[in-house]
């Protein structure tokens, strides 16, 4: 749990309705009452505190199934991104990286099989045409297999020509550029230069096994959507990414090896809390809570500049807004397709997780928010739905 002085005194303190909160901690606890969800955790922030944070229901920890607490960490999955993307922004504010830059220049044996005019940029907004490019989390702490699965990846289209989102490779070639620069592995660099300067040491990537005892282990709950139940949601076909995340790979996340390698894309563990003020860091011109400059506000204009201009999700037919890494909620009324809210402001960034997890700030507002579950929904339009509804009534807490 983040240290006391992040926390206001009171939902007061940083502009926060008493009665809109409580019915986003009612609606974060619904599955869990209702025997579908083991845990939930969620959490909100404005003014670079948090307001309020609750975790609800039980989570094996350690081997062992034990009441969830605000001390609990989760595997956060995608909402990992930003996390990889944000390191990334360090060094392009510090004049190291160019969003532009082939990838080649820096990993040579990622250019093989027409990937050696791929970019940085493509691979942080989906565009790299890497989309299910095969590889297991716990083989990014193996440098060897690393290399040899960037080698062996192939195209599925020409790289920059359309957007589909990228289950997980994308951010591995972007972390390798982040230590190939830096000289530190990434788990290194982001406690170094992101997690301790903003005072939120239990945020890691790559965890060692003295960890495991606090972290929730993944579960599958549910039943996946029929046929008929995509066809009325206007799915073009069946959920690409959903069917290409396969349930061992996903359960491989409960194992200490896969934990302690930290991988790029889906390895980050921590709380809602450390997610929620991670955002408010973004939205308070990238400062550290003691003031300390982490990354610089014109980097961050930059970072949340969307990039993807007309192209459009392959299945369900939105514009992607992809800005560096993230997601922006844009003003055309299909926010919720990218992991926002209905309330969240067109402004609104960040980047949700398979499984229902949820990062994001809005700048309208300044309200940061954090949800985490263990229990992977297989049923990923109750899933969304689920999103959608808790980030709508986050979005709306700000005080009249």
């Amino acid at each position: 749990m983040p240290a006391a002085h992040f926390f206001a005194r009171n939902l007061e303190e940083v502009g926060l309705d008493p009665e809109k909160v409580q019915a986003l901690f009612e609606r974060a606890e619904r599955e869990v009452k209702s025997g579908l969800l083991p845990a939930t955790q969620v959490a909100i922030a404005r003014n670079g505190k948090i307001g309020a944070m609750q975790t609800f229901g039980k989570a094996v920890q350690g081997g062992t199934e034990k009441p969830a607490t605000d001390d609990t960490r989760f595997v956060i999955m995608s909402s990992t991104k930003a996390f990889t993307s944000a390191a990334a922004w360090i060094l392009m504010q510090e004049g190291q990286l160019r969003p532009e830059d082939r990838v080649v220049e820096y990993i040579p044996e990622f250019g093989t099989n027409g990937k050696d005019v791929v970019t940085a940029e493509q691979l942080l907004i989906h565009t790299s045409a890497i989309p299910y490019a095969p590889h297991w989390q716990k083989e990014w702490a193996d440098h060897a297999k690393r290399l040899n699965r960037f080698a062996q990846w192939k195209l599925d289209h020409t790289p920059g020509e359309k957007f589909v989102y990228h289950v997980s490779a994308n951010f591995w070639p972007v972390a390798a550029i982040v230590e190939h620069l830096s000289g530190q592995r990434l788990s290194e660099f982001v406690r170094t230069r992101i997690a301790e300067p903003l005072g939120l040491p239990d945020l890691r990537f790559g965890l060692p096994p003295s960890g495991n005892a606090d972290v929730a282990d993944v579960e599958w709950v549910g039943a996946a959507p029929t046929a008929e139940e995509y066809e009325k949601m206007g799915v073009k076909g069946f959920n690409a990414t959903t069917n290409a995340i396969n349930e061992d790979g996903v359960l491989e996340l409960n194992e200490t090896v896969t934990r302690e390698a930290g991988s790029p894309s889906a390895g980050c563990i921590t709380t809602a809390g450390d997610i929620a003020l991670f955002y408010q860091a973004l939205l308070n011109d990238g400062r550290a809570h003691d003031g300390t400059p982490v990354w610089q506000p014109d980097m961050l204009q930059e970072a949340r500049r969307v990039r993807t201009g007309e192209l459009r999700d392959p299945f369900l037919g939105h514009r992607a807004n992809r800005a560096l890494g993230i997601a922006v909620a844009g003003g055309d009324g299909k926010a919720n397709m990218r992991g926002f809210g209905r309330t969240n402001s067109a402004q609104s960034f960040g980047h949700p997780g398979f499984g229902g997890q949820s990062g994001w700030a809005d700048p309208a507002t300044g309200i940061s928010f954090g949800f985490l579950t263990n229990g992977f929904d297989r049923h990923d339009i109750r899933e969304a739905r689920r999103r959608v509804a808790l980030s709508s009534l986050a979005a709306a807490c700000a005080a009249a």
